[in-house]
């Protein structure tokens, strides 16, 4: 599996020498899941970073009416991780599965701590990422509360456009917090 569109995500921000691509690469887990494969639970323990090189995978979570409230998609070259979970080692609160096919790039959270003492700069490329994700849940929480459906299916559109036309309803409904029928009858 090529790691090549990791490298290139991370070589965006920070620049990396030879030698520390190579003690980066030596810590990633490869990974294949098959569409609807779990990858975590809600309440197991998340150990992983994960960065998805194909396919796409989801993050969300189940009220107690089995409604499913999708967190994010994490298309290729995306990141995605229960983030409580990992950074408290506490038992998670989100569920995380394959939307399809995947091929998944993984760094164990200890290895993650390993590389920012081998390798400082790394520190600065996850602060990004967790910069970017700030400001996501922060956009996406206040455009819930704001925006009407339409709006925030169109911000959906806008933020996952490769997604748009290959994702079921159902599982863009849950991401946009309506009903498949309401979506149904508001895109048409």
């Amino acid at each position: 599996m090529d790691q090549q569109l990791l490298l290139d995500s991370i070589q965006k921000e920070i620049k990396l020498t030879e030698d520390e691509i190579v003690l980066l690469l030596a810590v990633l887990k490869s990974k294949k899941v098959k569409k609807k494969q779990y990858l975590l639970l809600e309440g197991d323990l998340s150990r992983y970073a994960i960065f998805v090189a194909s396919g796409c995978l989801r993050s969300y979570c189940v009220d107690e009416n089995g409604f499913q409230y999708i967190q994010q998609f994490a298309p290729a070259g995306w990141w995605i991780g229960d983030m409580y979970s990992l950074v408290t080692g506490k038992p998670g609160n989100l569920y995380i599965d394959a939307v399809f096919e995947s091929e998944l790039w993984m760094i164990s959270k200890m290895d993650l701590n390993r590389l920012y003492q081998e390798i400082p700069k790394l520190n600065v490329y996850f602060r990004i990422l967790a910069e970017n994700a700030l400001v996501y849940y922060q956009s996406r929480s206040m455009e819930n509360l704001r925006l009407a459906a339409k709006e925030r299916y169109e911000k959906f559109c806008a933020r996952y456009p490769t997604l748009i036309d290959c994702l079921p309803q159902k599982q863009v409904a849950a991401y946009i917090g309506v009903t498949p029928e309401f979506l149904s009858k508001m895109l048409h």
